[in-house]
């Protein structure tokens, strides 16, 4: 019987860690900027909460992969983890609207640590399963953020109802010890990187390797697309809602909320299937479904505005989604060696964010001069575009790249 990633001692604990602290990252991002509009009314002051957690991912991508590929990357995430909590404490203090610095503050820091958490994650898990087992694990893994954002994203919202912001720091405060736990008994990791000559050589080496082989520019580029059609969605998505739907708040968050249940379908399959696809044809397909699917949502009001038919329409988007960012993930680790993986995703993440941030500005200065569905249609476009460049340039077979793994059971 073939073994999954779960049946390896060191990524369950990972894995696990991750569940609990995904938890945690989603009950604190959801509940901040809602605790910043009630204390300010002001959805300007909501939107700047927004954008303090987007700047880190692209000032501090490139150094968050420099630290993955200096350090041990087991006792950076516990490092890190513990920063997170500490960082909690000073939410304690506010108040009221005159201690917004203090919660942009922790909004900054929380945010910056998740920028240094996710390159030594992604590059630490190829050696902890067998190189074929990339696709699961990372679907696994993706399947966490999408449980963690049902969970922690409702939990937030309902404990700031009830209690109050010291509640959510406890049980934040917990999932974070909790997880930093998890990974310290972690066996596996990388050793610090003490020779600089033998770090500088490996860097120099490391940027031809990634930077100018011919699939990882080609999912680099995807990124960038798929970004800034992140980025459109992020502004105009409520705007769709209540101009196109007629709908409100409540049909917002529903419809949000949905996409999850499509992408943990997919998550669930992709780790538990006999046989997995390929991260070109993930990409691919993922991208190209994303964007078929995209079309059909925003222009169906033209036809219906049943609510019905996008809650179903919204349920379906979610598998693509994670289906692309599954493949992109194990593209970029089977392309990379380990002494340069983690700046590969430094740059992969500061790629990303940098795209979204491009998209919302087009978004917000454009929308209004054109229209928004001229504006959501150019979202779906971006994404087929996304998947007619994997298709290209992905879709020659490369063998899985040989990783350091010792599992353990």
């Amino acid at each position: 019987m073939k073994q999954g990633p779960l049946a390896h001692r060191d990524f369950r604990r990972l894995w696990l860690a991750g569940l609990i602290s995904d938890s945690g990252d989603w009950l604190l991002l959801v509940s901040l900027p809602i605790l910043v509009f009630q204390l300010t009314g002001s959805p300007l002051q909501t939107s700047f909460a927004f954008l303090v957690e987007l700047a880190p991912a692209v000032l501090l991508g490139p150094v968050a992969g420099h630290l993955a590929d200096r350090w041990d990357r087991r006792r950076l995430l516990v490092g890190i983890t513990l920063v997170q909590a500490v960082a909690l404490l000073p939410l304690l203090l506010v108040q009221d609207r005159a201690d917004l610095p203090v919660l942009y503050a922790v909004i900054a820091v929380e945010a910056a640590m998740l920028t240094l958490f996710g390159p030594a994650k992604n590059a630490l898990l190829p050696t902890l399963v067998p190189a074929e087992q990339l696709v699961p694990a990372n679907s696994l893994i993706g399947l966490n953020q999408n449980l963690g954002r049902l969970a922690g994203g409702a939990l937030g919202g309902l404990l700031l109802v009830v209690s109050g912001l010291p509640l959510i720091v406890a049980v934040d405060l917990v999932t974070f010890v909790a997880a930093a736990a998890l990974i310290a008994s972690i066996a596996a990791g990388t050793g610090d990187r003490d020779d600089a000559a033998q770090a500088q050589a490996q860097a120099a080496a490391g940027r031809q390797r990634v930077f100018a082989g011919r699939r990882i520019r080609a999912g680099l580029t995807v990124a960038v697309l798929a970004g800034c059609a992140q980025g459109i969605f992020v502004v105009l998505f409520v705007v769709w809602v209540v101009r196109e739907l007629g709908g409100g708040a409540a049909e917002t968050g529903l419809l949000r909320g949905v996409q999850a249940i499509g992408s943990i379908g997919v998550g669930l399959l992709l780790a538990t299937g006999r046989r997995t696809p390929g991260p070109a044809t993930l990409i691919a397909a993922g991208s190209a479904a994303f964007g078929l699917i995209s079309v059909v949502v925003w222009n169906g009001p033209a036809l219906t505005t049943a609510l019905p038919v996008y809650i179903g329409l919204f349920i379906v988007v979610g598998a693509p989604g994670i289906a692309m960012l599954t493949g992109l993930i194990s593209l970029l680790q089977q392309e990379t060696t380990d002494q340069v993986r983690g700046r590969a995703f430094g740059v992969f993440g500061a790629i990303y964010e940098g795209s979204s941030g491009v998209g919302m500005l087009a978004a917000g200065l454009l929308a209004d001069r054109i229209g928004i569905m001229p504006m959501l249609n150019l979202q779906a476009a971006l994404y087929l575009a996304a998947g007619a460049t994997a298709f290209l340039l992905l879709r020659e077979h490369r063998p899985v790249t040989a990783q350091a793994v010792a599992p353990s059971t």
